[in-house]
């Protein structure tokens, strides 16, 4: 009774193996180091990387606050204006209030262009560092599994009654790739913390399954 108990647990344990091991063969990417090419979509990583995700809602946070802050800047001036229509337009309080608009609303425009351009200016930043993390992950694979030619292609389903989705799908450069994706490898590894000596960050959140 034993021995069968044994035999039995062997057996299930090499089942288990072999399962793991066609999976891993049967993945997305168990092609790539066999052919030496892969592809990688980079723009489903950066809608799934959460350093890049959480950068992005605290500057939207930031931006929110800051708008909060041009608003009431804004009613203020709106007050003023309405102020102003209880005096006569050539009354010394008509012009001493026109006069003061006119300076606020010009301080305000220069002050909400500046907001807007270190705004767009450190959206740009966290995109390009994104990348550049994006990038070292993807030398840095290619290196570890013999991979000669990484191309990028987008893996989103088309929707043929989206004419921008049959326009993307017409000009797009990979046609086919037969489980060369390397996608679902690159952002566990950014999640991870990205490559050695790279520029990714750690992220302690799991990476979601690739599509």
């Amino acid at each position: 009774m034993r021995t069968l108990l044994l035999s039995t647990m062997v057996s299930v344990s090499l089942l288990s193996f072999v399962s793991q091991a066609v999976a891993q063969q049967a993945g997305p990417s168990a092609n790539a180091t066999r052919y030496g090419i892969a592809v990688v979509d980079v723009s489903y990583i950066f809608k799934q990387y959460t350093h890049f995700s959480g950068a992005m809602e605290a500057l939207k946070k930031e931006m929110e606050s800051a708008e909060g802050q041009l608003k009431s800047e804004r009613d203020a001036i709106q007050g003023k204006e309405e102020s102003r229509k209880q005096y006569n337009a050539g009354s010394p309080e008509y012009k001493q209030l026109d006069e003061e608009i006119a300076r606020l609303k010009s301080d305000f425009n220069l002050k909400a262009g500046r907001i807007r351009k270190d705004f767009l200016e450190r959206e740009a930043q966290v995109y390009y560092q994104t990348y550049l993390q994006v990038s070292n992950s993807v030398k840095h694979y290619a290196q570890q599994h013999n991979i000669g030619l990484v191309l990028r292609f987008n893996g989103d389903q088309i929707d043929p009654n989206r004419r921008e989705d049959v326009l993307r799908a017409i000009n797009k450069p990979v046609v086919s790739q037969n489980n060369i994706d390397i996608t679902p490898d690159i952002l566990a590894l950014l999640n991870r913390g990205g490559a050695p000596g790279g520029v990714a960050p750690a992220a302690s959140a799991a990476p979601p399954t690739r599509r």
